[in-house]
């Protein structure tokens, strides 16, 4: 194990033993929703992982080291943290740790801690990716750049509503992504199951995905991949309901001036209180179904 990391004995045990393993994202935790909310969720997507099948691996930065998986004080530090934790991605990781500060990981930053940690299968709600207005402000996520270079495959519904998906696409085409439809030939809009625009290829079992994965690796095409999982039917929210929240979550952020590593946690608060916490909920209730699905995954993999 590489010595920066600190797995946990339950983690570390399932490693060693090639038993399988998700890893799991805290900015969910510090960042994504309100206390206890954030808490609830955590225990439920390490539960829900349990369930399936494998380990969970919640990875964040304590005490100038990398956790790969958290027990319930960690937790519950992250949960109640508020600003004095920082959100984490490839850039800022040899800062925290140098320096000793609480981070939590966003999806850079967590396939980094995974694949390190020899975890290829990560759960997450939504990748970062290309912002509206890109063309003028240059802001795009870290996380596709991460995907490019870092093996693991990211179990995700979609990339976030706020985010421009076609030229989202357009840069994961570019950096040589797969992007896979889990059970779907569409690319799911995160809150929504459509978007209109189609994945590289559709997978109907975890065994398929496996294989790709396999493929993949075995080539040596360093990387990840993409894994777009639809929220559930019951769960998902209206689209035409969701556009219009997102362009006043997005005007309400400009007349902010809110920009760079904030304005996610902004736009995500914005939108909970102009759908009157329905995008909450339906934002518990994917991740929930992404992390089932990383289990069966990594189940998967590990049945070689």
């Amino acid at each position: 194990m590489h010595p920066i990391l600190l797995p946990t004995p339950e983690v570390a045990d399932a490693l060693a033993g090639k038993r399988p393993v998700v890893a799991l994202e805290s900015t969910v935790i510090s960042h994504g929703m309100p206390y206890p909310r954030n808490l609830e969720t955590a225990r439920a997507l390490e539960a829900e992982v349990r369930a399936a099948g494998a380990i969970p691996a919640t990875i964040a930065v304590m005490d100038g080291r990398i956790r790969i998986g958290l027990d319930d004080e960690a937790l519950e530090r992250l949960a109640t943290g508020g600003h004095a934790v920082r959100k984490l991605s490839r850039r800022d990781l040899p800062i925290a740790i140098a320096t000793r500060a609480l981070g939590a990981t966003t999806v850079a930053a967590t396939m980094i801690g995974a694949r390190l940690a020899g975890i290829s299968v990560f759960a997450t709600g939504g990748i970062g990716g290309v912002h509206r207005g890109a063309e003028s402000s240059f802001d795009i996520s870290a996380d596709l750049d991460e995907l490019a270079r870092t093996s693991v495959c990211v179990v995700c519904a979609g990339a976030k509503s706020i985010l421009d998906l076609p030229k989202t696409l357009e840069v994961l085409e570019t950096r040589g992504v797969p992007v896979l439809g889990f059970g779907t030939d569409e690319f799911p809009a995160f809150y929504s199951r459509r978007s209109g625009l189609p994945v590289d290829h559709r997978c109907d079992n975890v065994t398929a995905v496996a294989d790709i994965l396999r493929a993949k690796w075995q080539l040596g095409l360093d990387g990840g991949v993409l894994l777009a999982n639809p929220i559930r039917p019951a769960d998902e929210l209206d689209a035409d309901v969701m556009e219009t929240a997102v362009a006043q979550a997005l005007a309400d952020a400009e007349a902010k001036e809110i920009k760079g590593k904030d304005i996610t946690p902004h736009l995500l608060a914005a939108l909970e209180r102009i759908t009157g916490g329905r995008s909450l909920t339906a934002n518990v209730a994917l991740i929930r179904n992404n992390a089932r699905v990383a289990a069966g995954v990594a189940a998967a993999l590990a049945a070689g």
